[in-house]
């Protein structure tokens, strides 16, 4: 248990990267309150704002993993955050991606502007950038290896995932610890080309297709290809991507 036990909130609990989290946080003896719409203790919809006062009355940390690719994320923010400031909490922290001040992608675009409005909060906040976890690189190749005979994949992109249990304990850390701004990056063990990754996915599944590399149009696709979405100075986590494909059933 930890020196100071202390009352955690979590958004988007029941994600990827929420129940680890949430896991972690209560191991290591701290109340933690699980956000999400279907919770029946802490029923919260984010993009109205109905249930967040009473969830965050007597929240010390706010930890905001809730995030959607189909938008609403910066209201969401700014919801939570009027919320947490009525609630007096002491310490917001966000997890963002890294690269999304350099990859135009409009999901990226809107994590960005939420690190902003975290930033201007008023509340003592932290924001940790991490690369993209195992799990989404794994549901990128499954849905490429449904075209028949072959598997198409970026040109010239490369790759840098990192496992969301060490996101997690990341996360933990920080929540656990005091308000510290933007803190470094945390990147997966190894930057590959995405054309292996595939290659190690196929093995892994026991599928066999030809990779097809393909050039995209777009500012985005060359902001990948640029690398872009990397941290290669920060490549500190220690799970590398063929370890997770061990999980995988063929």
């Amino acid at each position: 248990m930890t020196a100071t036990r202390k009352t955690i909130l979590v958004t988007g609990a029941t994600g990827t990267l929420g129940r680890p989290l949430c896991a972690r946080l209560a191991a290591d003896g701290h109340e933690v309150r699980e956000l999400s719409r279907g919770s029946r203790t802490y029923p919260v919809d984010l993009r109205r704002g109905t249930g967040l006062d009473a969830a965050l009355a007597g929240a010390d940390t706010v930890v905001h993993c809730a995030s959607s690719p189909r938008g609403g994320d910066e209201e969401a923010a700014r919801r939570l955050i009027a919320a947490a400031r009525r609630a007096g909490v002491g310490h917001l922290v966000y997890i963002s991606i890294v690269g999304v001040d350099r990859v135009p992608l409009a999901y990226y675009r809107a994590k960005h502007a939420v690190e902003g409005l975290v930033e201007a909060s008023g509340l003592g906040w932290t924001v940790l950038r991490a690369t993209q976890f195992h799990d989404l690189v794994v549901q990128v190749l499954a849905a490429a290896a449904k075209v028949p005979l072959v598997m198409p994949v970026p040109a010239g992109v490369s790759d840098q995932p990192v496992d969301v249990r060490e996101v997690a304990d990341r996360l933990a850390e920080l929540a656990e610890g005091d308000p510290a701004g933007r803190v470094p990056d945390l990147g997966g063990p190894e930057i590959v080309p995405f054309a292996d990754l595939a290659r190690a996915y196929l093995a892994a599944t026991g599928r066999r297709r030809r990779i097809l590399p393909v050039r995209l149009p777009g500012r985005t696709y060359r902001a990948f290809a640029a690398g872009g979405h990397l941290a290669p100075a920060r490549a500190t986590a220690r799970t590398p991507f063929r370890a997770h494909l061990q999980s995988l059933t063929p």
